[in-house]
């Protein structure tokens, strides 16, 4: 996943033509230090940044650990210059994983709070060319990654079903998806929920319902269909949701909207 062509493309992305602050003499040791609470992600990819200029890291905190300020989650040692260069790059990293991290594992707790077996997810609303950092983050906070990408799920939405009607849909992707392909239904309407079921999706996913409209519409469905609360759901929300009858809450907040977990790199 971290591979060395990658790697370079963010180490020169932040050194640039002619940087001249990297240019120490010696060898030095870092450590990367939580600065306030939470959860910690992404290390494997600093770790990565810093082996790829062949700094040494010697110790580093495991993903998901809980952190408080002042803890140290990463050592190294190596040279000064190579340090240097690759400290800003693994720190962003670093600290843009643990703050999805961080706000996955609120919401986690939050669910687990209301019941111990709804799954709180991520959804595809990631950063580009950074999904497999941010996916590996919403597991390290204790949650579900949903689908990687477009072919893990048949996925019929609003559009698929304005087209072609929503059992037709389902009938065109099901003779075209694998066996082992799970098909999902998006409804916006309680009403379309056992519809979508009776048409032969695995999952309905009821989309932009608040909490009373959500539970009618579980109530709606077959015991053996899973069912999906998703559509602008925070934190703050995810009792209210948890206590409708889902089994997942999928949230794109969980990437487009967690701050970054603030981590400090020292050497010396």
């Amino acid at each position: 996943m971290f591979g060395p062509e990658r790697i370079e493309r963010w180490l020169r992305e932040d050194v640039g033509h002619h940087d001249v602050t990297n240019e120490v003499p010696g060898e030095t040791t870092g450590r990367l230090v939580a600065k306030e609470p939470g959860v910690v992600a992404g290390l494997g990819a600093a770790a990565a940044v810093f082996e790829h200029l062949d700094v040494d890291v010697v110790e580093r905190a495991p993903e998901g650990a809980t952190v408080d300020p002042g803890t140290e989650v990463m050592r190294t040692e190596g040279a000064a210059k190579a340090t240097l260069r690759a400290e800003r790059t693994a720190v962003n990293l670093a600290g843009h994983a643990s703050g999805i991290a961080t706000r996955t594992r609120r919401a986690v707790d939050a669910t687990r709070e209301v019941d111990d077996d709804v799954r709180v997810a991520g959804t595809r609303k990631t950063t580009p060319g950074l999904r497999g950092l941010e996916k590996r983050a919403i597991v390290a906070g204790g949650g579900d990654t949903h689908r990687l990408d477009l072919s893990h799920m048949v996925m019929v939405k609003d559009n698929h079903i304005a087209e072609m009607g929503l059992s037709g849909a389902v009938e065109e992707f099901r003779e075209r998806a694998s066996f082992a392909t799970k098909i999902e239904v998006e409804v916006d309407d309680p009403a379309d929920a056992p519809e979508a079921a009776a048409a032969g999706a695995d999952i309905v996913l009821l989309d932009n319902m608040d909490p009373a409209t959500t539970e009618d519409a579980v109530a709606s469905l077959p015991a053996d269909t899973l069912a999906e609360a998703s559509g602008g759901i925070t934190v703050a929300d995810v009792p209210a949701y948890a206590a409708t009858g889902v089994d997942v809450i999928s949230m794109g907040s969980l990437t487009h909207s967690a701050s970054t977990l603030d981590l400090s790199f020292r050497t010396g």
